[in-house]
């Protein structure tokens, strides 16, 4: 069978096979060598020049070099670069391409690191940075400027969910020149496809659901094979690597990302339907209810509407409280994308860094609940889910 008629989350468990498949390890091996020797020194030299994997593991690692083509393959794309973490993979991308004098059009309902990122660091190297609301029709073509070399998205966003129109954007930046980035970690590759959509570079917190076990740190960086080439030479001098044995971790987590996102899926539009008709529940957000503003947006946009959802409990920030307090399966802890099924606040967590006033123009209630469910049983998490809202 010819490999381009794979699925992505098929070519990703099999990434790893090449050649003769005889005796051959089913699992990859792990290179926890910082560094690599050489026959002599004219080949350490070509190696260095070359940016090889097997030089100098802040230059590439096999296994590095392995997850790279795991990513690249769920996306759809040339090449990809991992990293660190997700933030690492964020702002060494955008650095690669925005110098002192360039303008960036960020989305404002960007995750709080990557806002204070936007808001904060780039102005104080001369970057102006203008903002534009994921609803808002022509609000990025609004913003462009002639210096204008960046545009910066993410879809649906944290913690929000709200959806920002890909082909749009992405119409509009190809015929002005402009680099698009996207943060697609809620989505996952299998819910939405943005390099096929057009845009420059997919990224994601691989720390989430592309790992998917709460058991590492990780960031990835999807595009051509020019842009990743591009973003690993900032890589290098900046050092956010990823460690050989995360990047392992990594391997292992995305060999069953198709599994754990249909579940995922599945397990949060009944749980949005379940809360969406609670009397203690003012408010829920998920892409996939037919209640969601953006719902035919996601239906074309999204082949899935992800694992996060967002919900309004009574009682605001005190009722928020309450109900986090009350649940017992439940974890409280701010992450996502993992088995265990997690809950924040994002006012108190992912967004304390914003002000009341930035929080506001995001959309993000004081008593706002972020849920990110896990690979439970519906029916255990909905008696959770009852049992900590009676505490409302």
């Amino acid at each position: 069978m010819k490999r381009d008629n794979l699925s992505p989350s098929t070519r990703a468990i099999h990434t790893n096979e090449e050649g003769p498949r005889r005796n051959q390890p089913v699992a990859p091996p792990i290179y926890l060598s910082a560094t690599f020797e050489s026959k002599d020194i004219d080949e350490q030299v070509a190696l260095e020049e070359a940016k090889a994997d097997t030089f100098y593991t802040r230059y590439g690692n096999p296994t590095l070099s392995l997850a790279e083509r795991v990513v690249a393959e769920l996306e759809s794309a040339e090449a990809a670069a991992v990293f660190g973490s997700g933030m690492a993979a964020i702002t060494t991308s955008l650095l690669a391409h925005l110098k002192q004098g360039d303008h960036a059009v960020v989305q404002r309902e960007v995750y709080g690191g990557a806002h204070r990122f936007a808001l904060e660091l780039l102005p104080r190297y001369g970057i102006e940075v203008s903002w534009f609301g994921a609803t808002e029709p022509d609000g990025f073509e609004k913003a462009i400027r002639d210096n204008t070399r960046v545009v910066y998205l993410e879809s649906p966003t944290n913690p929000t969910l709200k959806l920002v129109d890909i082909e749009r954007i992405v119409s509009v930046s190809r015929e002005r020149g402009i680099v698009s980035f996207i943060d697609s970690t809620f989505a996952t590759p299998l819910n939405t496809r943005p390099h096929e959509l057009g845009v420059d570079g997919v990224l994601h917190s691989a720390t989430k659901y592309l790992g998917g076990h709460s058991d590492l740190l990780a960031g990835v960086v999807a595009g051509s094979r020019e842009l990743v080439d591009r973003v690993k030479s900032f890589q290098r001098v900046l050092g956010g690597n990823l460690d050989p044995h995360a990047a392992y971790l990594l391997i292992r987590g995305m060999k069953t990302l198709g599994l754990r996102v249909r579940q995922h899926n599945d397990t949060a539009l009944a749980i949005a339907h379940f809360l969406k008709e609670h009397d203690k529940v003012e408010a829920v957000h998920y892409p996939l209810l037919p209640s969601h503003p953006q719902y035919e947006l996601a239906k074309r946009q999204m082949r899935g509407g992800g694992g996060v959802l967002s919900f309004e409990a009574q009682g605001g920030l005190e009722g928020a409280k309450r109900f986090s307090n009350a649940v017992s399966l439940i974890r409280v802890a701010p992450s996502l994308g993992g088995v265990e099924s997690l809950l924040s606040i994002p006012c108190l967590t992912s967004h304390a860094m914003l002000s009341s006033e930035e929080r506001e123009k995001a959309g993000i209630a004081d008593g706002l609940v972020r849920l990110a469910v896990g690979t439970e049983e519906v029916s255990d998490l909905r008696a959770d889910l009852e049992e900590a809202l009676s505490a409302v």
